[in-house]
């Protein structure tokens, strides 16, 4: 049993990480502008589900193979630069009425939780930094150190997902104003291509 003052101070560090501009708070923000709330509930729904999938990595070993091997490390950034260069593409190319009208916003939430997930577990960094990460606050005296690593995989998502959850709301209340106008839409999607490029060129740049 992980100690109450560790997970206070796991909460803490968590909570302070997640108010760090990075890539999931910009992409959040970026789709929750662009389709609403509920779009970003989704995203971030799918972001939390790939946190978990690096949380059963670290937990199982896995995510150091990212760690001491080149080329899966490069792998798995370029087909998440890839991605984020697709999503540039259609946010540069969007017509102001397909916003406007709605047919944006009325996705399949599955299809925006997939899309979180996708940016999620396609960061290899994310992996690397909860190999880095999580292992601190566990102790091989406190019994299963994979178990703790489960459980404080858990609250890390737990403190993203409101945080996330959060930007959703703000930037999702700016879309609704914003879609009012053609003119703002069109700005909007190029802020959004564009920080889509710039989240590409980071991952695709980034070492391990």
């Amino acid at each position: 049993m992980i100690p109450v003052d560790t997970l206070l101070t796991f909460v803490a560090a968590a909570t302070l990480l997640a108010f760090v501009p990075g890539p999931d708070n910009l992409f959040v923000l970026a789709q929750s502008a662009l389709f609403g709330p509920r779009v970003g509930i989704s995203v971030t729904a799918g972001l939390c589900a790939g946190l978990i999938v690096h949380t059963l990595a670290v937990s199982l070993g896995v995510a150091a193979i990212f760690q001491t091997s080149q080329v899966a490390f490069d792998a798995l950034k370029s087909i998440g630069a890839a991605y984020l260069i697709f999503l540039a593409y259609k946010s540069f190319t969007a017509k102001p009425d397909e916003i406007g009208s709605g047919r944006e916003a009325l996705k399949p939430a599955w299809q925006m939780f997939a899309r979180g997930i996708v940016m999620n577990v396609t960061n290899p960094k994310v992996a690397i930094f909860f190999l880095a990460f999580l292992p601190q606050f566990t102790s091989p005296y406190r019994g299963s150190v994979v178990l703790q690593m489960l459980m404080l995989g858990g609250l890390f998502i737990v403190c993203a997902f409101l945080y996330f959850g959060a930007i959703s709301l703000v930037a999702g209340s700016l879309s609704q104003w914003l879609r009012r106008s053609p003119a703002s839409q069109v700005w909007l999607n190029r802020v959004a291509g564009t920080v889509f490029v710039g989240l590409a060129l980071k991952l695709a740049t980034t070492h391990r």
